[in-house]
This record gives C-alpha cells, sequence and structure tokens, in this order.
C-alpha cells in the first residue's frame, strides 16, 4: 500500500477523541454559601477533547464550549475568586485558558459582593466570608459524583484579583488587621476605598464605640465560620491584591507559595500601601511583577464593545498599555506558577 494510502486508513481507524482539537469546556455550578446559606452560582472549566468554540454569555465571549464532555482523569484545580462588585465570569479568560492546558478551574460569585449586589462590602461576612466561600466551593466539587473524578485533591491553588487577591492570600495563610483600614483611611480619605468610612463611624458612634472598636468587632469575627486558611490550597496567584491590612507579621504568616501581580500606576489600590510594600513582607514570594503604567482595572479581560459601552471606566486602558498583550502574559505566568507549584507536567 502506498505510503499516503497507509496514512489515510490510520486516520480513519483513529479514535475520534485523537482527532478532534483539545478544547476547553464549562458547566454551571452552584454551591452552598457557608456564610449566608444562600446559594452561590459558578461555574466549572475543564479540558475537553471536544473541538473548542466561544459562548456568549452576557457580555462575555467565553473561549470555550458550555457542556462540551470533560476529558477522564484527575487534574489539578484552580479556583478563582473575583474583585469587588465582579462576576464569576470576571476572569473567564484566565479561566479558559488554564482549562485549554489541562486544568479544572472554578469560579464563584461571591455573596453580597458582586456586580448586582455590594450589600455586605466592608462587613465581616464578606471580609471573613470571602475564603471560607472559597473553600465551600473546593469541598463541593470534591464531593460531588460529576466533579470529584476531575480534581486531584492533592494539587489545588486559588488565583483571585483585588479583593479577590487578598482572598487567596487569607487562603494561604495570612491574617489580616482590620484597624489597618481606619489607619488608612485616615491618611487617604479621598480614595474610593473609603468612601463608607464616615457611614462606619457615624453607626460605631451611634452604638457608643469608636472606629477602632468597631473594626476590633470585626478582628474577632475572623474565624467565626471557621479559619480562613486551607491546607488544601497549595498555592496563591494573586493580581492587584487588596493588601493594606497586612502588616509584617500577618504577612509573615502566609507558608505557601505566592505570586504578585499588580500595575505601577492603580489608582483604586496604591502600590505603596498595597501589593509592593507586601511584596517583601511575603516570606514564600516566588515571583513578583509591577506592570509599567497599568491601573487596577488593567486586569480585567479586554472588553467586549457592549461591556465596555456599558462600563467604559474599567474597560479603558492608559497610554501604552495594551490590555490583550498584558493577559497573554498572566495566562502564561499563571500556566507556569501553577505547573510549577502543584507539579503538572507540561501536555
Amino acid at each position: 500500500m502506498p505510503r499516503l494510502h497507509r496514512f489515510l486508513a490510520a486516520l480513519l481507524l483513529a479514535p475520534a477523541a485523537l482527532l478532534a482539537a483539545p478544547g476547553a469546556g464549562f458547566r454551571a455550578l452552584r454551591v452552598v454559601d457557608p456564610v449566608g446559606g444562600g446559594s452561590m452560582p459558578g461555574y466549572v472549566f475543564y479540558p475537553s477533547d471536544q473541538a473548542g468554540k466561544d459562548t456568549r454569555i452576557g457580555p462575555y465571549d467565553v473561549a470555550a464550549t458550555l457542556d462540551a464532555p470533560p476529558r477522564p482523569g484527575p487534574k489539578p484545580l484552580v479556583v478563582l475568586s473575583h474583585g469587588n462588585a465582579g462576576s464569576a465570569l470576571g476572569h473567564h479568560d484566565l479561566a479558559a485558558f488554564l482549562a485549554l492546558h489541562g486544568f479544572v478551574v472554578a469560579t464563584l460569585e461571591h455573596p453580597r459582593d458582586n456586580f448586582h449586589d455590594t450589600s455586605g462590602v466592608g462587613q465581616a461576612a464578606v471580609l471573613v466570608g470571602r475564603p471560607l466561600q472559597v473553600q465551600a466551593t473546593i469541598t463541593a466539587l470534591l464531593a460531588d459524583p460529576q466533579w470529584k473524578r476531575l480534581v486531584d485533591p492533592a494539587r489545588i491553588g486559588v488565583a483571585g484579583f483585588s479583593a479577590g487577591g487578598y482572598t487567596s492570600l487569607l487562603l494561604a495563610g495570612a491574617v489580616p488587621r482590620f484597624r489597618r483600614f481606619v489607619d488608612y483611611c485616615r491618611r487617604y480619605a479621598e480614595d474610593a476605598l473609603c468612601a463608607e468610612a464616615p457611614r462606619v463611624e457615624a453607626e460605631a458612634k451611634r452604638q457608643g464605640r469608636s472606629l477602632e472598636q468597631f473594626m476590633d468587632d470585626m478582628q474577632a469575627e475572623l474565624t467565626r465560620w471557621g479559619p480562613p486558611a486551607d491546607p488544601r490550597v497549595k498555592a496563591a496567584f494573586a493580581m492587584a491584591p487588596l493588601s493594606l491590612v497586612f502588616d509584617a507579621a500577618g504577612a509573615g504568616a502566609i507558608d505557601r507559595p505566592v505570586f504578585l501581580y499588580y500595575g505601577d500606576a492603580d489608582r483604586v489600590l496604591r502600590p505603596d500601601e498595597n501589593a509592593a510594600r507586601l511584596a517583601p513582607l511575603v516570606p514564600t514570594l516566588v515571583g513578583v511583577k509591577a506592570v509599567a503604567g497599568a491601573d487596577h482595572w488593567a486586569f480585567i479581560p479586554p472588553c467586549s464593545p457592549e461591556l465596555a459601552k456599558d462600563n467604559p471606566m474599567i474597560c479603558a486602558d492608559s497610554p501604552g498599555v495594551s490590555r490583550a498583550a498584558l493577559h497573554a502574559q498572566i495566562d502564561a505566568d499563571a500556566l507556569s506558577f501553577f505547573r510549577a507549584t502543584l507539579h503538572v507536567a507540561p501536555e
């Protein structure tokens, strides 16, 4: 048989799974909130041997196929935590990229701190509850018959942006000191981060308490629902994290590998009070990148025209900053970081 004919015959006999281009799939997820008791929506992204196609959900073009069949076998898991007022698809590009390269990735919508409900911002149920909600997501996946066969419980990481970066650091062992909010807002009262400070202080006064005492009450809630750190989490990738609440001792309590990303022109979370100050305090820091000229919102994926029209603030970049190029680099760095820290061989 001529060589070309033998090749074509082999193709016809090959299993369909070997012929299909690898892609990423995703499915909806719901997890019980361990703090408020309600239901947290989210998604699970995963590798699939079905050829990938984009899926449009709201203003997002997700580079994964809804309900595509998962590739069998246990895989490392990464849970993504969105920022203040974010969504379960707020970092869909990173989720799909990691899934395409062999990871299971779970996202969730944090209750009372998402794009349609911010009623819990600044309260213990959010600041303390966020890492517990990530823990609940991990637990749910490991117990679910659909997902437990696809997740390796010994290889779990977390990633997050802004308040999600803060969440990731708590899961890796960081201990916040909520009184640091008071000191910060007295120095930077004009910051948007401190917009609620006068209201909180007025409420504290009505209770006959100082703002410091009010923060101490929140500090006492830190382990109300359980310890924020999770021993199952082996590594944390934090993008522009809210980190002014970590002093040297609190950051020094981190005992797992951490990678920090931030923009050196961040006008929401000042680098000198947040990520840049935090970096030398983390004993397990394995990498840090400061993106020249990047503002806070550069870590949100490139916006669709619809999203850019509805929310231009988070979609505009400083001159000289290419959000598409930045996210390609973030994706590559996150993949390298999690492959190294979760002991994953390149595919």
